[in-house]
C-alpha cells in the first residue's frame, strides 16, 4: 500500500520544493516507486505533460528526479498569475477559469475534491507520494478552504514535516512560532522538523536544535548545508531567476513583468561561455549584448507596455542596428510582430496593439490554447530538437516563410530577411544540446553543455546531500499508508 508524507514550510521560498526532488531521488535510488505531488501550486513557469495538460515546473523536475513522466495528477490545481489580483486557473492540467484573488478564495474548497481524486490515482502504483506544500501553514488566516497545507493534510490524513530556513535568520521563531499559531489538530500533524540553508559549521546550531526540540516536542530530521549546485537545476519561482555569469558572449533577457515559461534560459546559462544578465526594469539593455532574448508572458499586451515603459523598445532597436541579433519565445515571439490583436479580451480589454515591429507577421489571441511535447526539426541543420507549446494566439505574416523549425510537415516560426531576428513558439528548444550548440556557434559562441546530463548529476548530487544531513529512515518511518479519506 502506497504512504505517503507531506514537506511543508515555515515560510515561503524555505527550499521546499528542492527538497522533495532530492527526497524523491534519493528514494528511487532506494528502488522505491515514488510520486511528487502538490495540490495547489502558483506559478507561470509551467510544464506539459505526458497527458496533454499543464503543472507547476517544479513538479516536472520531481517527477524527473523520481524518474518517472510527469503527469497532471502531481499538481492538480495549478494558480498562473495575470494580474496583480487574478490568476488563471488551471484543474488537472486543464484551464478552469479565470478568477480575481477574492472569488478563488471563494471557490476553493470546491476543488479540494479534484485535489483527492489526483492524489488518489498517484498511490495506485507507487510506494511513496511526497507531497510539497505552498507558502506556509503559519498563515492561519487563508485556513478556512485551504486545500494546499493543512486543509489537504487533514482531508487526505497526510503527516507533516516542518521545513524552515535559516539563512534567511531567526529560524527557532519560524519553527517554534509556527507551532504556536496552529489549531492543535494542525499542530498535531506535524511529525518532525527540518532545517534548510544552512551555511558553515551546522555543529554550532546544536543549541538552536535542541531548543526546538524542546519547546515543540517534535524530533529533528536533519540540517541540511546550503546546497552550492542549486542553480543547476531548473527554478520555478521568478524570485529564483538571477545573472549568470560566465564567458564572453551576452544574453540579455529584459525581466518581464509577467514572464512566464523562463526555464529557456536555463540551458543557456550553464554554459561556460556564456553570461546570462536578467535585466531588471529601469535598467537599459545593455549595448554589450550579443543576444536579447525575449522570453514568454502570461499576458503578452500588459508585458509589451511594460517593455516600451522601460525604453526597452528603443534599446533593442538600437541593439539590432548594431548588428545584435534577437530570439523570441512565444510572447516573446508575438511582442516582436507587427500588432497583436485581442478582439475577445482574453488578457483584458478586447483590441489591437502595435507591436514592436521588428518581425513582419501579425499575432490574433484566441481562447484555445495550444498544448503540447513537440518534436521538431530545425530546418538549417536538420537536427532534432525536442520542447513543448504552451500558448494562446496564431502568429501569420510574410516573415514565416522563413520559418526555421519544422514539426510534422508544419512550418514554425519566422526569421527577418537578415536572419538576426526570430521568433517561435517552441518553449524548451535550447534544452535540445544540438540545436543549442548550433544556434551559438551560428552567433560565434562555442558549447560546452550536455544539459540533461547536467541535471541529471545535479539531481543525484541532491540526493546524495540529502541522504547525507537528512534523515531518510525516519522520513519513511514517518510516512502513514494512503487511507480511505483520500
Amino acid at each position: 500500500m502506497a504512504k505517503s508524507i507531506m514537506i511543508q514550510g515555515a515560510g515561503s521560498n524555505v527550499g521546499k520544493s528542492m527538497i522533495v526532488a532530492g527526497l524523491a531521488r534519493a528514494c528511487a535510488n532506494r528502488g522505491l516507486s515514488v510520486a511528487p505531488f502538490k495540490p495547489q501550486n502558483m506559478s507561470n513557469n509551467a510544464a506539459v505533460t505526458v497527458d496533454g495538460g499543464e503543472i507547476g515546473r517544479a513538479q516536472a523536475l520531481q517527477a524527473l528526479a523520481a524518474r518517472r513522466p510527469a503527469h497532471t495528477d502531481m499538481n492538480p490545481v495549478l494558480l498562473k498569475p495575470e494580474t496583480d489580483t487574478g490568476a488563471q486557473v488551471i484543474v488537472q492540467g486543464k484551464r478552469f477559469a479565470t478568477l480575481r484573488a477574492r472569488d478563488y478564495a471563494a471557490r476553493k474548497p470546491s476543488l479540494l475534491n479534484a485535489t483527492l481524486e489526483s492524489f488518489r490515482r498517484l498511490s495506485l502504483d507507487t510506494d511513496i507520494i511526497l507531497v510539497e506544500g505552498a507558502g506556509s501553514p503559519a498563515e492561519i488566516n487563508l485556513r478556512a478552504g485551504d486545500i494546499a497545507n493543512m486543509g489537504f493534510a487533514e482531508a487526505a490524513g497526510v503527516p507533516v514535516i516542518l521545513v524552515g530556513d535559516i539563512d534567511r535568520g531567526g529560524v527557532i521563531a519560524q519553527i517554534v512560532g509556527t507551532q504556536a499559531v496552529l489549531e492543535p489538530g494542525d499542530a498535531g500533524r506535524i511529525k518532525g522538523f527540518a532545517i534548510n540553508k544552512f551555511r558553515g559549521d551546522v555543529s554550532l546550531f546544536d543549541e538552536g536544535l535542541a531548543e526546538i526540540e524542546r519547546r515543540t516536542g517534535w524530533p529533528s530530521l536533519g540540517v541540511l548545508p546550503w546546497f552550492g549546485d542549486a542553480w543547476r537545476l531548473p527554478a520555478e519561482d521568478v524570485m529564483d531567476l538571477k545573472n549568470r555569469p560566465g564567458g564572453r558572449f551576452k544574453v540579455a533577457v529584459p525581466r518581464l513583468g509577467r514572464i512566464a515559461n523562463f526555464d529557456d534560459l536555463d540551458p543557456l546559462s550553464g554554459e561556460p561561455h556564456v553570461t546570462v544578465e536578467i535585466i531588471e526594469p529601469g535598467r537599459p539593455l545593455p549595448g554589450d549584448a550579443d543576444l536579447v532574448l525575449i522570453p514568454g508572458s502570461k499576458s503578452t499586451i500588459a508585458d509589451l507596455a511594460h517593455f516600451r515603459a522601460q525604453g526597452w523598445d528603443i534599446d533593442l532597436t538600437a541593439h539590432i542596428r548594431r548588428g545584435g541579433h534577437v530570439m523570441g519565445i512565444c510572447g516573446g515571439y508575438q511582442m516582436l510582430g507587427q500588432t497583436v490583436a485581442d478582439p475577445e479580451g482574453i488578457e483584458g480589454a478586447p483590441g489591437e496593439v502595435a507591436g514592436l515591429g521588428h518581425l513582419d507577421v501579425a499575432t490574433v489571441m484566441r481562447p484555445e490554447k495550444h498544448l503540447s511535447l513537440t518534436r521538431a526539426t530545425y530546418r538549417p541543420t536538420g537536427g532534432a530538437v525536442e520542447g513543448y507549446e504552451i500558448h494562446l494566439g496564431e502568429t501569420t505574416g510574410p516573415d514565416c516563410a522563413r520559418a526555421w523549425l519544422d514539426i510534422g510537415g508544419r512550418p514554425e516560426g519566422a526569421a527577418s530577411a537578415d536572419g538576426r531576428v526570430r521568433g517561435c513558439y517552441l518553449h524548451g528548444l535550447f534544452a535540445s544540446d544540438g540545436f543549442r550548440a548550433q544556434y551559438l556557434e551560428e552567433l560565434g559562441a562555442p558549447s560546452e553543455l550536455s544539459f540533461t546530463d547536467s541535471v541529471d548529476q545535479a539531481l543525484d548530487a541532491l540526493a546524495r546531500h540529502i541522504e547525507a544531513h537528512f534523515d531518510v529512515d525516519l522520513l519513511l518511518k514517518l510516512a502513514e499508508p494512503v487511507g480511505a479519506d483520500a
